[in-house]
């Protein structure tokens, strides 16, 4: 099986500041929201909501933010390329763990109250 092979990139100085400045953004849109407090609450939202879109869109322009977006894309690819069960293989394969745990369950109940009864009765003498 080929692997691609794994590229490291270097963090340059213009990505370091989008990230800084998407990070003060944030840091800038939550104290809105709070030192707006003497506004409406429709207004302090928007500016919340405006400040988080800007840093959001700053972090999306960094190598962060398009590695990130590149992974989303190779995970949807990838999830496309999964063999999904039907529905009754998927039925049957509940049915299955169903009965497994059952049995698990069983044999659990049974092993305890054999030890239970050995170091006890037998052992400890122990009558209830």
């Amino acid at each position: 099986m080929a692997t691609s092979p794994q590229v490291e990139t270097v963090s340059t100085g213009a990505d370091k500041a989008k990230l800084a400045a998407a990070a003060v953004l944030l840091i800038g849109s939550v104290a809105a929201f709070y030192l707006l407090n003497q506004q409406s609450m429709w207004l302090r939202v928007v500016a919340l909501l405006v400040g988080v879109a800007l840093a959001v869109g700053v972090f999306f322009a960094s190598e962060n933010g398009k590695q990130l977006i590149a992974f989303g894309r190779e995970s949807v690819r990838e999830t496309k390329k999964v063999v999904w069960p039907t529905r009754k293989e998927a039925g049957q394969m509940t049915l299955y763990v169903f009965a497994f745990v059952v049995v698990m369950a069983l044999f659990l109940w049974l092993t305890d109250k054999t030890l239970e009864w050995v170091l006890y009765d037998l052992i400890l003498g122990w009558k209830r």
